[in-house]
């Protein structure tokens, strides 16, 4: 059911108060007067704080600073006057005491008569003492279509034809935002270089920073890595690739459902959160870091209270992809001891929305420790997919240190024996080349010449390597794997043709 359609139903239904936290204050209010016709065209009165009752001159600044006064004007009204009085801002006054019981005198009154007040305000704060008489309802933000044609308006008077590939692109990176806000920044755009272009997606981008930097719960993080910056998980990459377009309208009218999210399960540093950050990119999707640590709170019920708004604040700004970097470690005391069950019952909500949501939200878990996840995690139905990924094979290495050289030096890339160090650096995660390569270039720089092949192979000859200090974690890791319990990030033959023994 639409908003327009419930709305209208408990106008209908005589519903007296009715509470609807939004931002988008005009908006909703247009959104209302819409309504109001569809209900025997009743007359819609709007009150604020300072200027009192609007647009009507029978009225015009009744209330004026005073909001019991405000309420007396609906009580005096004859009984078979019908309106709609749209109250701003006035969760300020409902603890006060002659506001509350006036409210549910109102409520009593109201029930037989064609009136319906209405708060408008930007979150839900009500006390106890009217949660039985007042009717919360949700406002949605902008849906596709009325994202597509504000931007179709505001293109009208540019005279501007937007191809159907771009405006899909805008259309997707601006849902998450209300309306306000995508005018601003499209008029921005039209103010700036008189068009829309394929680059001012960045700019719808950076306003879906600025919501995010109100919470301290999720972090926007900027990401520049692309799929190529990727060295081997070659399935993991065509996976991801296939499904490039899968946010868009066109795959909503071929039949497909969002993509849900991946769990990738695997050795440190072998390239899990850089995935996380190039899925981002490539898809043209802000990137949501959640720190789980963050959503748990000294005060009863303040955790899971956290919890509701990150999945809140993440469904307001979707399509987007949610980063939980070491999931593993967050719920890894999910059986509640020590903690009242906290740790249970937020496990619990995240887990059931995890299940249920249908909201175009990406959802990247990495874990490096298979055994502390709780099965519910590992069910199907809450990621699309699960992967491992594994200690990169020696192709794989001789990718990971050409994207390296390649990034650092690009102009004598051939002089480096690239085959050589792959060779050279077995049991080495993409971290550990990584690392190797930038001890080199510090032999290098104090010598006052470039690094060499032989400084990043005497780099790599003094670190040791976590497959050689964990030695049980990872063999455990690769059985797991080698059981069928996810699938291969790489085209490892050999992991392969292990995981084919073990299902014959």
């Amino acid at each position: 059911m639409s908003f327009y359609e419930e709305f209208e139903l408990l106008l209908r239904a005589c519903y007296p108060l009715i509470y609807i936290p939004t931002p988008e204050e005009e908006r909703l209010e247009t959104a209302i007067a819409t309504c109001a016709k569809g209900v025997g065209n009743r007359n819609v009165y709007i009150w604020d704080f300072v200027d009192g009752y609007q647009d009507n001159p029978n009225n015009e600044g009744m209330g004026r600073r005073n909001p019991l006064q405000a309420l007396e004007y609906v009580e005096k009204l004859p009984p078979q006057v019908g309106g709609i009085f749209i109250l701003r801002d006035f969760h300020r006054f409902l603890e006060d005491i002659s506001i509350s019981r006036k409210l549910r005198n109102l409520a009593r009154q109201l029930k037989s008569q064609p009136k319906n007040l209405v708060i408008i305000a930007p979150s839900v704060e009500i006390p106890s003492e009217l949660s039985e008489v007042l009717t919360v309802m949700e406002f949605p933000l902008p849906t596709t279509t009325e994202i597509k044609a504000e931007i179709q308006r505001l293109l009208g008077a540019t005279g501007q034809p937007l191809g159907d590939k771009l405006l899909d692109e805008i259309v997707r990176s601006a849902q998450g935002l209300s309306l306000e806000r995508i005018r601003r920044v499209l008029t921005r755009c039209l103010a700036s270089h008189g068009k829309i272009e394929p680059e001012d997606v960045e700019y719808v981008l950076e306003e879906k920073r600025q919501s995010i930097r109100q919470t301290q719960i999720l972090d926007f993080y900027p990401a520049t890595e692309q799929i190529s910056d990727i060295g081997g998980l070659d399935n993991l990459k065509d996976w991801l690739l296939r499904r490039g377009g899968a946010f868009s309208e066109r795959a909503r009218a071929y039949g497909l459902p969002h993509p849900r999210g991946l769990l990738l399960v695997g050795i440190q540093g072998t390239g899990k959160s850089l995935t996380a950050k190039a899925i981002s990119h490539h898809w043209h999707l802000p990137l949501l870091r959640l720190d789980v640590g963050r959503l748990f709170g000294g005060l009863v019920g303040e955790s899971e209270s956290r919890t509701r708004q990150m999945i809140n604040l993440a469904e307001a700004l979707a399509p987007c992809v949610l980063w939980i970097d070491e999931i593993d470690k967050a719920f890894a005391g999910v059986d509640g001891k020590g903690d009242g069950g906290t740790t249970s019952r937020v496990f619990g909500t995240f887990i059931n929305w995890l299940a249920e949501k249908k909201s175009p939200v990406f959802v990247v878990a990495t874990a490096n420790n298979i055994q502390a996840l709780p099965p519910e995690m590992l069910r199907k139905g809450r990621f699309d997919e699960i992967f491992f990924v594994g200690l990169p094979t020696q192709e794989e290495r001789e990718a990971i240190f050409t994207v390296h050289l390649s990034r650092l030096r690009p102009h004598n890339l051939k002089t480096y024996d690239i085959n050589r160090l792959a060779y050279e650096t077995p049991d080495f995660s993409g971290a550990e080349i990584e690392q190797t390569i930038v001890e080199a270039m510090h032999i290098g720089f104090s010598q006052n010449r470039d690094f060499t092949t032989d400084d990043i192979l005497e780099a790599a000859s003094q670190i040791v390597p976590l497959a050689r200090t964990a030695q049980e974690q990872i063999q455990f890791l690769q059985n797991w794997a080698a059981a069928g319990k996810a699938r291969l990030a790489s085209r490892n033959t050999q992991l392969n043709n292990r995981i084919q023994r073990q299902l014959n």
